[in-house]
């Protein structure tokens, strides 16, 4: 007898604040018990202000440690508000339904609202690791970190990017499994709410609770951008998708303005921690912009919630179908996993290992060195642009504001790389924008720190190595969210996301047992070399995505089996 689904309200029966939520009161009050949780660290922070705001060697007071288990209260609650109910049920009935996008339809408001919101959500996640640059040298003064790997046995200043980078590489393929399980919208928030707690990172007194809640904030930023690329993916037509993912993931330079912005202003006076306490505001704007936020319709669909599913993809030029390939009904779904040959047998056999076989191999291997060297750029030479300034003369103000001139001055990048996106595909403006960067690295490797005595110049070549950069770790987000096939898309752009990071982790691992910080030529030659063989290994083996469903992207590679979807 075919299994009847759960009934739900429509969307005008629920309200805008439980809408999405498994279980809205619980979210609601875990994200209640967490803000009161990071408020109460405030005061033990506020009261050093007369030592400059050093908590270095202080013991936590009675606020704080209250705080502590209102926080894990509260994280515990929303986990449980965002977990569907019946998770079974999701596995087996999320592979009956096909969510098709009308490819040639034109952007509508709706999605210009989401594209905003999600604007602002990558630009608060970028944030968190971008700001470790600047938190690195007032960090390191007020624990009396030296060089790292000095001969007095300090701990390395390195040990805090370090485990917050391994932590975002951590995050986002844990992320990347959780969007496709509890849903992306769901997944967005939960990591909006981890935004809030982690910023208490700013008034932790001790070394190690530091590196500890770094390495939290890192797993939290982790997600962010394979769930909004997948998200973006599911809900813009075709001919828009490529360029708008680009643009929007270009924020990443925005994210890296504002940063060095409010480090040159905020923490002469109130010290390196403040950039952390930031964390608050924009994680609670984040819960706040949930409302634009929309879920995704196969998750909607498979937890019997089709009506709500409908109307939300109606106002972003989709449907949603029954797929007839596919059994009618549950019972007949767990009768073919149970044989090892319905849809839930193929959702068990996919996963992180389908990428690195074929058809996948080859998109997988490009994607994964230009990972690595996109983030030996960011974090062996991007991360350590405000101590080595330092290091060759320049203030901590001044180098602040070198760094967020040259930032500012490539916004226009942005664009530009994201108009060559769309106009010529993700391929080739993915190899010719790291050969790009690559060659202004070579201007690194070859002035070396006696650049510091050329400022104009300086901040022309850091154009390169902030914006481009930062746009191609949009432009490798997107590509995957198009490359790869609906049933590991969130998988496949978690990896790529963590590949960014996973660079990161390897330098910043060498920079730990190093008796110095690298300077502007070694960093510089180091990230130059892998995005050249990158650039090669996307035209010899990447696929072109411009402007094609993403079904017809799945048969080039030999893999429409993957792809349940079509044109979405």
């Amino acid at each position: 007898m075919p299994s009847t689904p759960p009934t739900e309200p429509g969307p005008s029966q629920r309200a805008s604040w439980a809408r999405g939520f498994e279980h809205p009161i619980a979210f609601w009050f875990g994200a209640l018990c967490c803000t009161a949780g990071v408020l109460l660290h405030l005061p033990m922070y506020y009261g050093a202000r007369d030592m400059g705001y050093r908590l270095n060697g202080m013991a936590p007071d009675a606020p704080m440690m209250t705080g502590m288990a209102l926080i894990g209260i509260g994280l515990v609650a929303a986990l449980y508000g965002v977990l569907p109910r019946d998770r079974a049920g999701l596995r087996r009935s999320v592979t009956r339904v096909r969510v098709q996008a009308l490819d040639d339809a034109p952007i509508r408001r709706q999605h210009v609202a989401l594209l905003a919101v999600m604007a602002v959500a990558v630009t608060i996640d970028v944030m968190k690791p971008t700001a470790l640059g600047f938190v690195v040298p007032g960090f390191a003064k007020e624990y009396g970190l030296k060089a790292p790997g000095n001969p007095h046995g300090h701990p390395a200043a390195a040990w805090l990017p370090l485990v917050g980078i391994t932590g975002t590489v951590l995050g986002s393929l844990v992320w990347g499994s959780f969007a496709d399980w509890a849903g992306r919208r769901a997944s967005i928030m939960y990591a909006g709410l981890l935004f809030v707690t982690t910023s208490i990172c700013g008034a932790m007194p001790g070394y190690k609770w530091n590196l500890l809640m770094c390495l939290m904030m890192g797993i939290a930023a982790g997600g962010m951008l394979p769930i909004t690329f997948a998200l973006m993916a599911e809900t813009i037509p075709a001919r828009h998708r490529g360029g708008l993912m680009v643009l929007i993931g270009g924020e990443i330079a925005a994210a890296y303005v504002i940063t060095s912005w409010l480090a040159a202003r905020l923490v002469p006076h109130y010290s390196w921690r403040i950039l952390w306490l930031i964390g608050i505001p924009t994680g609670v704007l984040l819960l706040v912009l949930n409302h634009w936020i929309p879920e995704s319709p196969r998750y909607l669909i498979a937890r019997g919630r089709r009506v709500e599913a409908e109307a939300i993809m109606a106002r972003y030029g989709a449907r949603v179908i029954q797929d007839p390939d596919t059994p009618a009904t549950d019972a007949d779904a767990d009768a073919g996993a149970g044989a090892g040959t319905g849809p839930g047998a193929d959702v068990a056999r996919v996963g992180f290992g389908t990428l690195v076989r074929r058809p996948f191999l080859g998109p997988t291997t490009a994607i994964t060195v230009l990972g690595l060297g996109v983030g030996l750029v960011t974090y062996g030479f991007q991360l350590w642009v405000p101590t080595n300034l330092q290091r060759i003369g320049y203030s901590a103000v001044n180098s602040a504001y070198v760094v967020r001139n040259a930032a500012l001055i490539g916004l226009p990048l942005t664009v530009l790389l994201a108009w060559m996106y769309d106009r010529f595909g993700g391929r080739r403006t993915i190899a010719v924008s790291s050969a790009v960067t690559a060659a202004a690295m070579a201007g690194f490797v070859i002035g070396g720190d006696g650049l510091a005595h050329h400022r104009m110049l300086l901040s022309v070549l850091l154009v390169v190595p902030l914006s481009a950069v930062s746009s191609v770790v949009a432009m490798v987000a997107a590509y995957a969210s198009e490359v790869y096939p609906t049933r590991i898309r969130a998988r496949g752009t978690g990896v790529a996301a963590g590949m960014t990071k996973a660079g990161g982790v390897l330098i910043l691992a060498v920079v730990v047992g190093s008796p110095n910080i690298p300077g502007i030529r070694t960093t510089a030659l180091i990230g130059a070399v892998p995005l050249v063989i990158a650039a090669l290994c996307f035209l010899i083996s990447g696929p072109e995505t411009r402007r094609r469903g993403l079904d017809d992207i799945a048969r080039e590679l030999g893999a429409a089996d993957l792809e349940p979807n079509p044109a979405i």
